[in-house]
């Protein structure tokens, strides 16, 4: 049996499409995770600092300069992945979603304090114990939040596959 190989834009025009995202994340001094209030979005409304990526960019490059966007701060690096993170389309939104978390380390309360958060995206920061934020958010969200912190404590990357759209 003989197999006819496609041009690259044609196969490419068959493989599943999905976006990128970089995230950092940040716990207070005493381990609990920081998040910000999203203004737009009540599927998920607690976020950390993060977003999509840009034509052309790294998602180490898209969790810096999101953070630097939405808080103000600026994560030197060197990179350190705590989660990899995807999601399956769904109704709402039509492309897959791969993700990469990264560790920003422990903020200091004068650091939480000196976030300026951009109002058009979120208007409000917490720091709370992981069980704290279960109410908050939904399940799935929590799962991947509660993921990424034994990802931290274990100091080994979490792949967490279950951050479907809703179907």
């Amino acid at each position: 049996m003989s197999k006819q190989w496609l041009p690259p834009e044609e196969f490419a025009a068959t493989l599943p499409k999905a976006t990128v995202f970089g995230a950092v994340f940040f716990t207070d001094q005493d381990d609990r995770p920081v998040q910000l209030r999203a203004t737009y979005s009540s599927t998920h409304p607690w976020q950390w600092p993060g977003g999509v990526a840009e034509p052309g960019e790294r998602p180490w490059e898209t969790a810096v300069r999101e953070c630097r966007e939405e808080t103000g701060l600026h994560v030197p690096g060197p990179p350190r992945l705590l989660a990899t993170v995807f999601g399956l389309p769904g109704k709402d939104w039509p492309l897959a979603t791969v993700g990469f978390v990264f560790d920003g380390g422990r903020l200091s309360s004068g650091q939480i304090d000196s976030i300026v958060l951009d109002p058009d995206e979120h208007d409000q920061v917490r720091a709370l114990t992981v069980p704290e934020w279960r109410d908050l958010m939904p399940g799935r969200d929590h799962a991947r939040l509660e993921a990424v912190m034994a990802a931290r404590r274990a100091g080994i990357p979490a792949y967490f596959d279950t951050w479907d759209w809703e179907a």
